[in-house]
Parts: C-alpha cells; structure tokens; sequence
C-alpha cells in the first residue's frame, strides 16, 4: 500500500486542505524535483552491530540513544555531530562516549566515519538541512518527531529521499507501544470497526516545568525552530496516528486552536492546541498539551462495534454498547518492531519492512495537517 509510487504521487503538487496554508503548499510544489521514477533504496550491506551516527544532542531524547548503546550489543554509536561543545562533554560523560567521536562540522563528521544511518536529533528547523548533507552520502535517516513543520522543509527531505534512494524515517515513542498496534489490529479485523470518532491527549505539565534541559527547551520554545509549540510537539502524534488508522486518507478539512495558558512561561508559543480533523466517514480531535497535569501520551477509538482504549505500552482496553471497559492484553509485537534500534538495524538493511508509521508517505500527510494548524492564530 505504501509504495514508492505513492511516494511519487504525494510529492506532486497538492491542493492544501486549509485555505490559509494554501500559498505555503504551492510555492513549495515547484521548488521539488519530478519524483516520477525515485530512486530504489540503497539498503546497507552492512553486518553486525547498527553503524549509527549522532547528528545534534539538543533534543532530549538524544539520551535514549545514548542509553540504549551503552547497554546494548548490537548498537555502535560511531561519531557524534554536535557544535556545542560543553553539550557533547556533558553527556559524554555521563554515558561514557570517547572524546574521538565528536565532530562540529557535520560533513566532516558524515566523510570520517561513514555511519549506515543517523539519528537526527536537532531542532526540526534542522531536518532539511541534515537530509541534504546525508542523503547524497547514502545515509539513512530516522528524524527524531515530527519529520517537520512546514510542508516546504518536508518536501525538501522527501526530495532527497526520492533522489538518492535513502529512507527518511520519522520516530514516535507511540510507535513502539503494543496497545496502539493491537487497536489498529481490532479495527482492521473488523472486530472494532469503522471508525467513526478518534479522540488523542499527548503530551505533560510543560517541557520546563518537567525540568528539560535548557538547550532542549530553547529551540522547543522557539517558533522559528519547532514551528510552534505543543501544536508541533505534541499534536504530531495525533496526526501520525489518525493518518495511519484512516490508512494513509487525507482529512477533508482541518480546524485548528493554539492558545498560551500559561504566557509567562511560553510567551512566544502556544502551550495548549486542539486540531480537529474530519473525513468521510469519521473525525479526530487531537489535544496536544504543555498543561496536563500528568504525562498523557494515550488515544480512544470509537466504532460502530465498542470502543477502544489505547495507553502507555501495554495497556489496552475495551468497551461495548453500555457495558464497563475491560482490560485486554494485547498481542505481542513484530520482533522487528521492538524498538526503534532493532527495527532502524533491520529496516535499512533490508530484512523488514518499511513500517507505516515512520514512512515518508503517511509522514508528509502528518506534516501538512501540523502546517495548517500552526497556521491557526494563537490566542
């Protein structure tokens, strides 16, 4: 369903689902070369632990990365492009990195050690630029999420894809959980099905307030550099996963709310955004938060057969007409979708494959809905 046809297809040019992002989406159609015939994949040939590179320490989750190699065998973190260089020290020592892997120039970096793939863990203002350095190079990428703002940036990464036969992948923690793969499972089977509401709260008390550090919050915090800001953060993964559940439909009209509820802390971005989406047969209402008073990351489904309940990892419930949820456990996962470094290791190597969720083609759709609702005022 996700082919590289479709890729060609949804690098054409669109007409905009939002008025007000209508001139975005058409200036950026022309400034994209013809995908007609993108280049196969160049899979890695590569054997043994994942040659995987660091491209920015700014994101805070650059850190489970970090983690997982320490503890992992089958995951070797080969050079780190960073320029702050008290940044790289830091976290060099507290997760035990060589002072050799660090590069400030990121094609010195990419010509040094010639990674299978990078983690790109920079501002999303960033993306473009580190897929047109990687891509020519023959390096994989998995973005850390959103794959973008704005429809342009998302074009130019698609572009690169499509030219140099590289995956442009996109991580979401939501990708990893079992709940949301067995929900999907129930409404596929028919078991739970159609869809006719999807209600998703992502998102915490604030990045600042949970205490990430200050070079994560200055660019999250920055307008020019995440696009927004709980929009951005936390409405990606809402629309990640309804364009996935409605099997890659685009939504038929886009509504959007960004306010500032708490501007002393974020005078400069929204901390609270709804986006609504409609289609055909169903909508979404996406709420994406800097003011939960928990961590939310958790979607509900609401079909002509039952509901369903989707949290954290595992937990998974279910409700018929009038009757009280009740817990389920849900299926095991692929062992290729385990982890974002198995499934990377696997995917580009060519034993697996691409999952719906990371690809560019449900991904560029995820970005036009963020780019129209960040277009929405903020009040």
């Amino acid at each position: 369903m996700f082919s590289r046809l479709l890729l060609a297809t949804l690098l054409m040019p669109l007409v905009s689902l939002a008025a007000c992002a209508a001139p975005r989406a058409q200036s950026t159609a022309a400034q994209v070369q013809d995908a007609s015939s993108p280049a196969p994949i160049r899979h890695s040939t590569a054997t043994g632990p994942l040659r995987i590179a660091v491209v920015g320490m700014v994101h805070g989750h650059v850190e489970g990365l970090l983690w997982a190699a320490k503890e992992r065998d089958d995951v070797d973190i080969v050079g780190v492009y960073e320029p702050n260089q008290a940044l790289f020290d830091r976290l060099a020592g507290k997760y035990n990195l060589a002072p050799s892997l660090h590069y400030t120039s990121l094609d010195a970096m990419l010509d040094a050690t010639k990674p299978e793939a990078v983690s790109v863990m920079t501002s999303i203002a960033d993306h473009a630029m580190v897929a047109q350095a990687c891509a020519p190079r023959g390096v994989h990428m998995l973005f850390e999420k959103p794959l973008a703002f704005s429809t342009r940036d998302a074009r130019l990464i698609a572009d690169a894809s499509s030219t140099h036969g590289v995956l442009a992948l996109t991580n979401y923690e939501t990708s990893w959980y079992a709940s949301v793969r067995e929900a999907k499972r129930l409404v596929d089977s028919g078991d739970r099905a159609p869809i006719r509401r999807m209600i998703f709260r992502h998102g915490h008390k604030g990045p600042i307030e949970i205490g990430c550090a200050k070079e994560f919050t200055d660019w999250l915090t920055d307008p020019a550099q995440n696009g927004g800001g709980a929009v951005i953060d936390f409405g990606c993964y809402g629309a990640i996963l309804s364009t996935w559940l409605m099997n890659g439909q685009r939504p038929t009209s886009i509504t959007a709310s960004r306010a500032t509820l708490k501007p002393s802390i974020y005078p400069n971005v929204d901390d609270d955004a709804t986006i609504i989406l409609t289609y055909p047969t169903a909508t979404a209402t996406i709420q994406a938060s800097w003011a939960w008073t928990h961590d939310n990351k958790e979607m509900d489904l609401h079909t002509e057969k039952g509901s369903i309940h989707a949290a954290k990892w595992d937990e998974l419930a279910v409700r018929d007409e009038n009757t009280p949820p009740r817990a389920i456990k849900p299926m095991a996962k692929p062992t290729h979708l385990e982890n974002e470094w198995t499934y990377l290791r696997q995917v580009i190597r060519g034993q697996c494959p691409v999952d719906p969720l990371s690809s560019l083609e449900l991904n560029l759709i995820a970005v036009d809905i963020l780019d129209a609702a960040r277009a929405t005022p903020r009040h």
